[in-house]
């Protein structure tokens, strides 16, 4: 009964008038430390504040064996809703707990499960195949090339089977060390560090054409790398995807980060909560997975 009581009030917040009373809603992920969960996270809660709910916004700190436990949790507290941003396939129980207390969970920038009513994401196969086809535009269809990828994360993982796909469809590049970075710091520290260890093993000028990173952060340790290794002249070509204001900072100075993929974090945040709010209103959205548009950046966009 007291879902069915709620239906009301969201339906007349989501029309834009006041709200009766508050929805509560939990937001959970390990992934608080990059700026891109930061940002729509952040437009989440903007979106949220103006339906009149309350947002919990739990972090793991990159403790994935914790989230079922906070899901569990949220549960018990009697939230009216759950936001995750991780896969998840990996936390059914958790999933399992919230379907049995009728309490609907969405996905921000998430993945797929039958658990999961709808998920909010841009699309990552677009992504990797825009920043892909322009670094084999760029080396000429040939050369050595470096990746950096995260499997874990469903979002990121599928950026690195295109560029796989694309890679491989050239003979003449090579992919001659791919990376998966401690993100636990925001991953910049440890590409780097990784970064300069590829260069140490490669140390001729040209040995190394192009860096693709399927999300900013490591394509800033990587080009932290270059620039310490005294190679930021060669040429290397360097992309990442999102758009964070340091990776736009360096395409608009001309640095070695050629190309980024920028997501609107605020449409992916706004429309989970609109989202959301469907789902507390009763009504599946008819897409299980909603896509917002993503566009390539590059010098002669960035607006720097």
């Amino acid at each position: 009964m007291r879902l069915r009581t709620k239906l009301a009030c969201i339906s007349i917040s989501f029309c834009g008038l006041a709200p009766a009373f508050a929805q509560d809603v939990a937001v959970i992920t390990p992934y608080l430390a990059q700026p891109g969960t930061q940002f729509y996270v952040d437009s989440f809660r903007e979106r949220a504040t103006e339906l009149g709910w309350e947002v919990d916004v739990v972090h793991t700190d990159g403790d994935f064996a914790a989230v079922i436990d906070h899901i569990e949790d949220v549960v018990a507290k009697g939230v009216d809703a759950i936001v995750i941003n991780v896969d998840p396939s990996q936390f059914g129980p958790g999933l399992s707990a919230a379907a049995n207390a009728g309490v609907p969970v969405g996905g921000m920038d998430a993945g797929s499960d039958p658990l999961l009513a709808t998920n909010v994401t841009s699309n990552g196969y677009a992504r990797a195949a825009v920043t892909a086809a322009y670094i084999v535009n760029r080396i000429g269809g040939a050369g050595q090339v470096v990746m950096f990828t995260y499997d874990a994360f469903p979002p990121v993982q599928v950026r690195g089977v295109i560029a796989d796909a694309i890679f491989d469809n050239h003979p003449d590049i090579a992919v001659i060390k791919r990376i998966t970075p401690d993100i636990s710091d925001g991953a910049v520290a440890d590409s780097r560090a990784q970064m300069e260890a590829v260069l140490a093993d490669n140390p001729e000028p040209g040995s190394i054409s192009a860096i693709w990173a399927a999300w900013d952060q490591p394509a800033l340790g990587a080009l932290q790398a270059s620039e310490a290794a005294g190679r930021s002249d060669e040429g290397i070509v360097i992309t990442g995807i999102d758009a964070n204001p340091q990776a736009l900072e360096a395409i608009g100075s001309g640095f070695s980060v050629e190309a980024t993929v920028a997501q609107d974090f605020k449409a992916i945040g706004h429309k989970t909560a609109e989202t959301v709010a469907q789902l507390l209103a009763g009504e599946m959205p008819k897409q299980r997975v909603i896509y917002v548009p993503a566009n390539l950046v590059t010098v002669h966009n960035t607006g720097r």
